[in-house]
């Protein structure tokens, strides 16, 4: 498999803001990417740069710590569903080598006797920078909002109830991830970020200017994922894949080392897994069946299932 340049393909940007105006327009162009490549690129999303900023400062302030002070927050057990996971440890579905990252997750809080507390443990917090809690929260509400508004133009794409889209991720597992990828050498073996897809609904990036990022095309080439400053990269994950009986693609992408001018570089962004319910089953959609495309995942799941079951695929359970 090569790389493709984007001038001869490419991922569209897309205007989250004219969704006020003209909400056919962005679901059809937004819904048509996904159907494409399983990726979009949002501009005027919504989230504010300040928020961004301050999360930003503080994730680099965390891992610039010590390994040994990090390490104090690794919590074995948890599938690195919380605190922090260091650098080598997860490894793609089917990958040798480990990926060349390390990362900290934000997850839901809940109020005491929540239903869901079974599936969602609290969130520890570094004492070591004084605003990682503060900026973390607020980055993760304006995430878990901002997917809100995405999933409504999904909806209105598929010709779904978009109350019954927004209550199938309410109090859902989400996971906000601060990843570092650090400088690599010229031999470093392995990659960032291997080949995989997502296992969540879908997810949100932001930092990915930074080059690297790559999704796999249908016909078997990596093609260059390039948002302008500030713009939001969103993916299919494979959660709404099944959903949809892959009417909405789940993409292979990756991240590759850089090149050798950038090696000396770290990489920083900041995904967000927006997630179903725990207890949501995740279905084939009546209207994403047809003769022509007869259900592929006739046994239904519900959402902890499978995300535990793919948890142990990549190694983290």
């Amino acid at each position: 498999m090569t790389t493709i340049s984007a001038d001869r393909d490419h991922v569209a940007s897309v205007s989250l803001a004219t969704a006020a105006h003209d909400p056919q327009d962005f679901a059809t162009r937004l819904g048509q990417s996904f159907e494409r490549h399983g990726f979009a690129i949002v501009a005027d999303h919504g989230i504010d740069a300040d928020v961004i900023a301050r999360a930003d400062a503080a994730a680099r302030a965390f891992f610039a710590l010590p390994d040994a002070v990090k390490r104090q927050y690794h919590l074995p057990g948890t599938g690195g569903a919380r605190g922090y996971t260091p650098f080598g440890l997860e490894t793609a579905k089917d990958a040798t080598q480990s990926d060349l990252k390390e990362f900290w997750h934000v997850g839901r809080a809940l109020p005491a006797g929540h239903a869901f507390a079974p599936y969602m443990p609290a969130n520890p917090w570094p004492a070591e920078v004084m605003d990682f809690h503060a900026s973390q929260i607020a980055l993760f509400d304006a995430f878990d909002a901002t997917g809100g508004r995405l999933l409504a133009a999904i909806a209105h794409y598929l010709g779904i109830d978009a109350g019954w889209m927004a209550d199938s991720v309410r109090d859902g597992n989400s996971v906000l991830r601060l990843l570092h990828y650090p400088p690599v050498s010229p031999d470093a073996p392995g990659i960032r970020a291997g080949a995989h897809e997502d296992i969540n609904t879908i997810t949100l990036l932001l930092g990915a200017e930074e080059a690297g990022l790559e999704l796999l095309t249908r016909d078997g080439q990596w093609l260059a994922v390039k948002p302008k400053p500030g713009e939001l990269v969103v993916n299919v994950g494979d959660m709404l894949q099944r959903l949809t009986n892959n009417v909405l693609r789940s993409t292979t992408h990756r991240v590759r080392n850089p090149a050798t001018e950038r090696r000396g570089f770290s990489r920083y962004s900041m995904p967000f897994f927006l997630h179903f319910r725990p207890d949501f089953l995740i279905e084939t959609l009546p209207g994403c069946m047809s003769a022509e495309r007869p259900d592929h995942y006739p046994q239904p799941i519900t959402a902890n299932d499978y995300l535990t079951q793919r948890l142990r695929e990549i190694k983290l359970l």
